[in-house]
């Protein structure tokens, strides 16, 4: 086998779709039996005891954009994924067929926010996590 170079790689995916990465990531979890989501606490929490102190103090940095429901307004709904995401066409309507979906993740609270208010608008439910 082959030696991979890691920022090869990583070039690769750079042009990948959200939809892409996400079934990397679930494929990764499923292969070798790890969870993404549970490596955030984990580094999180490297900051030492301070950083356990107060925990439910902090607020949370990153949001999950979740497309909740299309609503009544389907076309809407893929236009505006294609306007706040870099999705094509397939991609958004797969989205939208197969909601609940994440939409984005790890986005900032403005950004997780904007992106909510615009799907919002035009007829679909959207959770923040």
């Amino acid at each position: 086998m082959s030696k991979v170079n890691v920022d090869d790689v990583l070039e690769s995916i750079e042009a990948w779709t959200v939809l892409d990465l996400n079934k990397l990531v679930k494929g990764i979890e499923d292969k070798f039996g790890v969870s993404a989501a549970a490596m955030a606490p984990v580094a999180a929490a490297g900051g030492g005891a301070a950083a356990g102190a107060a925990p439910a103090a902090e607020e949370k940095a990153t949001f999950d954009v979740i497309l909740a429901e299309v609503g009544p307004n389907k076309i809407q709904v893929i236009k505006e994924l294609r306007a706040v995401t870099t999705l094509g066409l397939k991609e958004a309507k797969d989205l939208v067929d197969s909601a609940p979906k994440p939409v984005k993740n790890g986005a900032s609270k403005e950004e997780a926010n904007s992106i909510k208010q615009k799907l919002e608008a035009v007829g679909a439910k959207v959770e923040l996590k």
